[in-house]
């Protein structure tokens, strides 16, 4: 893939290497930067207030990702803490979107706005920020899944690690033959591209239901179901060394927390919405 774009060499800085990561995940933040803006602007409300959400979202998903990596990789994490803080990699979706969310907190609660609605607002930016920011992984060659014979494999030689044998064996615990040498590049599922796919189908769906009259709290309810789902189903294909309970990983376990806080929340939300208004006596 193309993990580097260029390189310039700025006066006072030196090299500085732009990665296609990094662009894609400032396309990433800036998609779902216009979308909060074009729903703030339907609502009729301040769509400064869609900056303020960026910021909060970005400095907070970036540090929960970070977090939530080196607690997931704790034996990497004591052996090499420098290398594990500073490295590229080690952006986790689901800490990040643990850190997103309290950061955005933060800024709802301080501008006054009504908590509920704000999140249905960027629940559609959620959905087109994170299926760009899975190209982004595709194009550096992280988060890839097993290996495979099939016409969809891809091998990933300068991936985050490369897509060898040995590194599928050691890092994943892929059930390759002895015959193979670990040095031999191998295809694998791209599970970065099937969720990029499902995350764009997620977003067109909440697109389309975001101006269905529903109590605040709803769309994103909606959202959870969805994203805890495809997350579900694309697991099993990852490459991954957290797994428990046979092919059953961390993340997998979360997904289900989440599908069920979104389960609740949409019945709940339909329930508010059916409920019929308080009779008072005179």
């Amino acid at each position: 893939m193309y993990p580097e774009l260029f390189r310039l060499n700025l006066p006072f800085v030196g090299q500085v290497t732009i990665t296609s990561f990094g662009v894609l995940l400032a396309i990433a933040f800036l998609a779902g930067y216009q979308t909060v803006r074009v729903r703030l602007r339907e609502l009729g409300k301040d769509t400064e207030l869609a900056g303020d959400l960026l910021l909060a979202g970005l400095v907070g998903g970036m540090l929960g990702g970070k977090i939530y990596y080196l607690f997931l990789t704790w034996d990497r994490t004591i052996a090499d803490p420098a290398g594990a803080i500073f490295s590229r990699s080690g952006l986790v979706w689901y800490g990040g979107l643990i850190g997103g969310l309290l950061a955005v907190a933060w800024v709802i609660r301080r501008r006054g706005e009504p908590f509920l609605q704000v999140l249905d607002i960027g629940a559609p930016a959620l959905a087109i920020g994170h299926a760009i920011g899975r190209f982004g992984c595709f194009m550096v060659g992280d988060d890839y899944g097993r290996p495979t014979d099939s016409w969809v494999g891809v091998a990933f030689p300068n991936g985050y690690p490369p897509t060898t044998a040995g590194n599928l064996r050691s890092d994943f615990g892929a059930a390759i033959p002895e015959s193979v040498p670990d040095s031999a590049v191998l295809e694998v599922h791209p599970t970065q591209l099937y969720e990029s796919a499902m995350l764009f189908a997620i977003f067109f769906v909440l697109w389309r239901l975001r101006k269905k009259p529903r109590p605040d709290g709803w769309l994103f309810g909606v959202w959870m179901i969805l994203v805890s789902v495809e997350r579900l189903l694309v697991e099993f294909l990852r490459a991954k060394d957290d797994r428990f309970m046979g092919p059953f990983t961390l993340a997998q376990a979360i997904s289900v927390m989440i599908l069920a806080a979104g389960i609740l929340i949409v019945v709940n939300r339909r329930r508010r919405r059916e409920r019929p208004p308080a009779v008072v006596a005179g």
